[in-house]
Formats: C-alpha cells, sequence, structure tokens
C-alpha cells in the first residue's frame, strides 16, 4: 500500500514519475519493469488522477466518463496484467436522444452503418469511404483540415449527421468542429472498431489492482506529497523538490498538466524564453460539472441504456455546451452488475462546462448555481426515470473548480490541452535532457486509452534515455 508523505525516503532514484493519473501509473510501471528504480509521487491522498472515486455513505461513485474503446483491453493485458483486463467489458447501449434524432447503438461500425444509411439516408459508398478514411488517418497527416471540412467532404450540410459523429467525442475530450480532423478521427476510430467499454468492478478496483501490481514490481509509492521544483545543473535533470525535500534522480517524467510542469516546476533558466513563450500560447481544454446521484438501497431502474447522450439543443454546438445554462449531458447509468457485490444502482450526470463561469461565482452564487444544477439534472433525468425524485438518498454536484482542487489541473482541466499541446508535450525533452512529459495533450492522448498508451510511448523513451546515461558511465 502507499505510504503518505515522505518520510524515510530514499534520496535517489533513476526516475521520478510526478503524478499517478493513468499515463504516470502506466509510465511507472513499465519503467520497473525493466529495472529501473522508480518514484512514484502523487499530492492527493489516492491514485488514478480524473480516473478516480469516491464514497458517501454507502455509495461509490465513479468520477469521468467510464467508457473506453476495446483497445484499453490490450493495453492493460499489455503492460498491467491479464487480471485488468478481463475485467473491462463491453456497454451494450448508447443512447441518443436529441431534437434531430432519438434511438440506441452499441456504438460501432456496423450500427453506425446501418444508421447513417437507413435513418439519416446516406449512400453506402459514402459512408465506407468516410469509415476507411478516417481509419486511415494519422498522426503524420495534414493537420490543417478541421473536423468541419472533414465532415463537410463526405456530408455536405447535414448538420444531423455531424452530430451523430460529433456530440459523444465532445462530450468524452472536448474536442469541436474546428480542432484538427485528424485527432477526431484517430478517436472515432478507436471506438468504432468494436463499441464502448468498461471496467466491472468500478474504477477503486482497477486502480487498486494497478497499485498492487506497481509495489510488486519495486515502485516506490508516496501520496501527500507536492512536487515543488524540477530540478536541473549545467542544463541536465537532476530531480525534484517535493515537501521541502530533494531527491536525485536521473529522469524525471511529469504527469502534471503541460503548463504547470514547464512555466511552474521547470527552475527559471533551463528552457528558452521562446519555448517558454510557445508553451504559454498553449489553449488549456475545457473542464466538467458532473452530478453524483446515489439510489436508495432497495430501488430499482429499469434498464434505459448504459450511457445517454442528452440534450434539447437544437443542433449540435460545441461551444453552447460548455454553457451554465445546460443544454446537453451525458448520463452515465451504474447498474448493479457494475460493481458485483453492491446491489446498488447510481447515475452519474456530465457536462462540459468553462472554470471561468464558476471560479467567478461569490460563495453564495457558487452554492445556488450547484443546488439550481442538481435541480436541472433531476428535471432532465424524470424524462428517462420519471418516478427518480422518490429514489433518490444522495446527491452531489462536482464543478470545474472542483477538479482543480483535486487534481491541480489548470483551470480544472478535464481533457488537458488542445492539439498544440502535442508538439511542445513531445519536445520538452530535447530542451530539458532528462525531462519527459506524459499527460492528456491534444485530445488523442487523453481518456483511459488515450492516457495509458502515453504512458508506454513516454516509458520507453525514458528507457532509452537512462540506458544512453549508463552507456556513457561505462
Amino acid at each position: 500500500m502507499a505510504l503518505r508523505g515522505i518520510k524515510n525516503i530514499k534520496l535517489e532514484y533513476d526516475c521520478v514519475v510526478i503524478g499517478a493519473g493513468l499515463g504516470g501509473l502506466t509510465c511507472a510501471n513499465r519503467l520497473a519493469q525493466s529495472n529501473h528504480s522508480v518514484l512514484l509521487l502523487e499530492h492527493h491522498v489516492q491514485l488514478g488522477g480524473l480516473a478516480a472515486w469516491f464514497q458517501r455513505k454507502h455509495h461509490i461513485f465513479d468520477v469521468a466518463l467510464h467508457g473506453f474503446p476495446i483497445g484499453m483491453m490490450k493495453t492493460c493485458r499489455k503492460y498491467w496484467t491479464n487480471e485488468i483486463a478481463k475485467k473491462i467489458v463491453k456497454l451494450k447501449g448508447i443512447r441518443f436522444d436529441n431534437p434531430q434524432f432519438s434511438f440506441t447503438t452499441t456504438y460501432d461500425r456496423k450500427s453506425f452503418t446501418k444508421l447513417m444509411t437507413t435513418e439519416f439516408g446516406i449512400d453506402s459508398s459514402s459512408v465506407e469511404q468516410f469509415f476507411n478514411y478516417t481509419r486511415s488517418m494519422t498522426f503524420v497527416d495534414d493537420t490543417t483540415m478541421t473536423t468541419r471540412e472533414l465532415f463537410e467532404n463526405f456530408f455536405p450540410g447535414r448538420e444531423d449527421v455531424w452530430r451523430l459523429l460529433m456530440e459523444p467525442i465532445t462530450y468524452a475530450n472536448g474536442s469541436t468542429l474546428e480542432d484538427p480532423a485528424v485527432s477526431y478521427s484517430i478517436v472515432f476510430s478507436n471506438f468504432m472498431s468494436n463499441g464502448v467499454y468498461t471496467f466491472k468492478g468500478g474504477t477503486d478496483l482497477i486502480i487498486k489492482l494497478m497499485e498492487e501490481e506497481l509495489i510488486k514490481n519495486g515502485v516506490e509509492i508516496r501520496t501527500r506529497a507536492t512536487v515543488e521544483k524540477i530540478t536541473h545543473n549545467k542544463d541536465v535533470i537532476t530531480g525534484v523538490v517535493v515537501n521541502g525535500q530533494h531527491i536525485a534522480a536521473k529522469a524525471v517524467v511529469s504527469n502534471a498538466n503541460l503548463k504547470t510542469t514547464i512555466l511552474d516546476l521547470l527552475d527559471d533558466g533551463l528552457v528558452s524564453e521562446e519555448f517558454r513563450t510557445k508553451t504559454e500560447k498553449v489553449r488549456i481544454n475545457n473542464s466538467s460539472c458532473q452530478v453524483y446521484i446515489g439510489i436508495k438501497e432497495g430501488e430499482e431502474i429499469e434498464y434505459i441504456g448504459d450511457l445517454i447522450f442528452s440534450s434539447t439543443a437544437d443542433r449540435f454546438d460545441a461551444l453552447k455546451m460548455l454553457d451554465k445554462n445546460v443544454t446537453s449531458r451525458t448520463f452515465s447509468i451504474y447498474y448493479p452488475w457494475m460493481r458485483p457485490g453492491r446491489e446498488r444502482y447510481a447515475i452519474v450526470s456530465s457536462t462540459n462546462a468553462r472554470f471561468e463561469n464558476w471560479n467567478e461565482l461569490s460563495e453564495g452564487q457558487y452554492k445556488l448555481a450547484k443546488n439550481a444544477l442538481a435541480e436541472d439534472t433531476l428535471h432532465c433525468l424524470e424524462k428517462y426515470v420519471p418516478d427518480i425524485r422518490s429514489k433518490v438518498d444522495h446527491l452531489e454536484v462536482a464543478t470545474p473548480c472542483t477538479f482543480k482542487r483535486y487534481t491541480l489541473h489548470v483551470n480544472g482541466s478535464s481533457f488537458g490541452t488542445k492539439f498544440e499541446g502535442l508538439p511542445v508535450s513531445r519536445d520538452i525533452c530535447s530542451k530539458a535532457p532528462g525531462l519527459f512529459h506524459t499527460g492528456s495533450v491534444a485530445i488523442i492522448m487523453s481518456g483511459w486509452l488515450g492516457a495509458a498508451n502515453y504512458g508506454v510511448i513516454v516509458a520507453n523513451e525514458v528507457d532509452r534515455y537512462l540506458f544512453g546515461i549508463s552507456e556513457g558511465q561505462e
């Protein structure tokens, strides 16, 4: 089990990992599997970052939209354990409900092809070409084409089709029609390969299993350990200052927010002003609000779908989805089978949100706004569960301010940075030798699968760097 604080900690490691989100956890595990000494530092008492949970009374609530592509199964099997991978299961019903259309789908290529040809009247050859094109896109492709331009090329003027294709991805990672098409295409294609999956047993179980694996592989884990500085000497990273104590390291991996890493944690003078200015220009992605709804013991909810993308907006509008006057939200329905043995139902409502809309409120306004969001959420949910109010025994609201408090993300960002954050994240190690970054950047590297895979990519780079150091010392 992870220890709190830094009492009796060693003073030197091969690598220090700052932050225990899925990217940091996976990176630390891979490095330990490669026989490096690894220290994992997390400011919070709990591991997981936004892959988090909390308990209230008899309820356990998962934080974040609990759905990811089938690729998560392969990633967990290859880089974690078969036990973790085997608990990843497919959701069977993804429901869309808005003024333009209403239906339930398995959210995969076969289902979408049928919907687009029968419900939306799109020619099958156009649908096939679209899927093939988006599936073929990679990081090295042209990043100037926007998602709007992509949709216009294949489905000109069909904003109903755009909504079908785009709205769930916007809920999941904050992307818009103006973001690069390649970032949309990679994420969308990952889901289309075989639908949406979740983790049977809940986030608390997957993080528990990951923690056990980390400890088994020799990772030193410390919580309540806040990193104040990343240190260097003669342009080479030397370690970190955590809770006032300097810990030496040959390499440092930051799983903190990209801008925090470079602009706040990194000692001044190591990187050029040009690189700092480039970092300052990186846009932070948006945040979220969530409403956690606990259902009384003994009460049941008939199956209404696993995820419900519910909206009263006339058309898709990513900016309108950020408004405090909520028109669009996702309901994640947690049936008893998701946490075997608990026999409890829970519902989590997620809405995209702007940090400034909540941070600038007075204490009284903030409380009123949270109460209003909870009431509006129940009102919307009554459409799917008419007697929901009589079934609820716990209601709680999280805002962008909540996410900032527990994750330390800039503006409480749920999805990291916009696309321009990726080259900055990838380039840190060339500007500050020994420093690496893994985290939610560029939309692609966000969410459960993106974060874990980015952790693997960065671990491989750190491994090569450490090997190079040992070669040079021989």
